[in-house]
């Protein structure tokens, strides 16, 4: 199979997770595009627009274990859908990861062979 280059990555080279996801695609022949989503963070449109190819709530796709998930108060029912996107736009760090765009739809590479539904 060629590289394909239509595929994209919101990656965190420091999560294994990610790592894997990304080797996978590789062995797969998808060479994708690559973005560093703690150094370029994605919009709130992005990520909203990701939830809704992932079909999940904000809350399914923020790491409820960092820092600022407590710090934020993020555990109150109270913040809307609106507010939970704006805090993972301000707060990256929040995003589950890797996010992985293929075919128009996302899926989340955890385990990474999820990944290989959407190819």
């Amino acid at each position: 199979m060629p590289a394909s280059t239509d595929a994209c990555i919101w990656h965190n080279p420091r999560c294994s997770k990610s790592r894997a996801t990304l080797e996978l695609l590789r062995a797969r022949g998808f060479e994708p595009a690559i973005v560093d989503y703690q150094e370029n963070p994605p919009s709130a449109s992005q990520i909203a627009h990701a939830l809704e190819l992932l079909g999940m709530h904000p809350r399914d796709l923020m790491r409820k274990g960092e820092p600022a998930y407590a710090e934020l108060g993020l555990q109150d029912p109270r913040f809307t859908p609106t507010q939970l996107i704006e805090a993972m736009a301000h707060h990256p760090s929040l995003i589950e990861r890797p996010v992985v765009f293929a075919n128009g739809k996302a899926v989340l590479g955890r385990p990474p062979e999820n990944v290989l539904a959407i190819l």
